[in-house]
């Protein structure tokens, strides 16, 4: 057992970048994390919770409901890749692909 919780927290898991978008506003918002695989899972429960603290993005929820949202995984970072200056390369990354798709930041 101690292996198996020891393997899990020893994992190495890829950071990246994501989009959410809205459709019915277009508007879109991109965020950098170190566990893509589940950030749309806490990023949904706090909206429909009421309490994303990305003020725009939980009234365009409200307003537009869960369906107007999409969520994307926009780059992954090869897990390959030192993970020297990681933090660095994840807001570096962010900035080019809100600039690129003129999105806010979450």
């Amino acid at each position: 057992m101690r292996a198996a919780v020891s393997a899990y927290k020893e994992r190495k898991q890829p950071a990246g970048v994501f989009a959410i978008r809205c459709t019915a506003t277009e508007e879109v918002w991109v965020g950098a994390t170190l566990t893509p695989a589940t950030v749309q899972t806490q990023l949904w429960f706090g909206l429909r919770l009421g309490s994303c603290p990305q003020r725009d993005l939980q009234a365009a929820w409200r307003e537009h409901g869960e369906q107007a949202f999409s969520f994307q995984i926009l780059e992954v970072r090869d897990e390959a890749q030192a993970t020297l200056m990681l933090d660095a390369w994840l807001k570096h990354r962010a900035a080019e692909w809100r600039a690129q798709l003129g999105a806010k930041r979450i």
